[in-house]
């Protein structure tokens, strides 16, 4: 969810990017500003930081357990290897 404080400093730095003019016609230019921030910033595909911070530790955790388990199985298949040459030696 998008922070209000984040929008609320938004608006102000474009309210105060307008010309004088338009700055005077005053609450309802403020509050149509922040309406229309809220709706498009709404409209992006945007997370949090807290929320990216949570998935790259998960991301992080997730290549540890792949890593680990890519090592197990390596040697697994290095185990089931040397088992299956004994067996042929063995059968020779």
């Amino acid at each position: 969810m998008l922070d209000p404080k984040k929008i609320e400093q938004v608006a102000r730095q474009i309210q105060g990017a307008l010309p004088k003019g338009v700055r005077d016609l005053g609450e309802d230019v403020d509050k149509k500003i922040r309406s229309l921030l809220q709706s498009q910033l709404g409209k992006l595909d945007l997370v949090s930081r807290e929320e990216f911070d949570i998935q790259t530790q998960v991301l992080l955790r997730t290549r540890e357990k792949l890593m680990k388990m890519e090592q197990r199985v390596s040697a697994l298949e290095a185990r089931f290897s040397d088992e299956k040459v004994i067996e042929e030696k063995q059968s020779d």
